[in-house]
C-alpha cells in the first residue's frame, strides 16, 4: 500500500517528503504480515540481497517523529542552530497535521491523500523559506532518491509522431 500511495502521488506530480511519509505511517503498516497461502516458495526464500532492508521502527508519537526528522535533516543538510529550531517547528506542525488528518479521514482514503498532499506542499514552501538554495536543492535530491523518482536531465526520448527530430514537424 505504501508504494502504491507514493507512486500515485508521484504520478500526479505531488511529491511529498518521503521521510515525512515514512515517519507518519503506523507500525502496523510496516510490520511484515503472515505469508499468504498462494505465495510461491521462491518468493518466500528470496535472497537477502534482493530484499529491502527493514525500515527503522517508527517513533512513538508526533513529537518524537518530528525530532527524528529534524535530526536527519540537520545531519544531511548541515543546518545552523537557528535553522534547526525553525525546521523543528515546521516538522512538528506537519506531523501533527498529518496525524490529525489520519484520525479524521482514516476511513476516507481519497480525502486523506488530498490532505496529506496539501500538508506536504505547505511544508515544502515553509522549508524553502528557511533553507538556503543549496540546502533546499540537496533536500529535494535526497527526497527524490527516497521516493524512487528518477532524475532525468537533458534529452528525454523520441518526439511525438509527426514532429521529426528537430521538432518542426513533417517527414525529415
Amino acid at each position: 500500500m505504501t508504494r502504491y500511495f507514493l507512486l500515485t502521488l508521484a504520478s500526479r506530480g505531488l511529491l511529498l517528503s518521503g521521510t515525512l511519509l515514512l515517519a507518519t505511517y503506523p507500525a502496523a503498516a510496516q510490520a511484515p504480515g503472515k505469508a499468504k497461502p498462494g505465495a510461491t516458495a521462491a518468493r518466500r526464500k528470496a535472497p537477502a540481497s534482493a530484499q529491502e532492508a527493514p525500515p527503522p521502527p517508527p517513533a512513538q508519537n508526533a513529537e518524537d517523529r518530528a525530532n527524528a526528522l529534524t535530526a536527519n535533516m540537520t545531519t544531511a543538510l548541515s543546518l545552523t542552530p537557528a535553522q534547526v529550531e525553525k525546521v523543528r517547528a515546521i516538522n512538528a506542525t506537519s506531523v501533527r497535521n498529518v496525524e490529525s488528518a489520519r484520525q479524521r479521514f482514516g476511513q476516507e482514503p481519497a480525502k486523506l491523500r488530498g490532505y496529506i498532499a496539501d500538508i506536504g506542499l505547505a511544508r515544502l514552501d515553509q522549508l524553502k523559506d528557511v533553507l538556503t538554495p543549496t540546502q533546499f536543492n540537496r533536500y529535494q535530491q535526497k527526497r527524490e532518491e527516497k521516493m524512487g523518482i528518477p532524475s532525468v536531465k537533458g534529452y528525454q526520448g523520441t518526439p511525438p509522431p509527426g514532429l521529426g527530430s528537430n521538432g518542426r514537424g513533417g517527414d525529415e
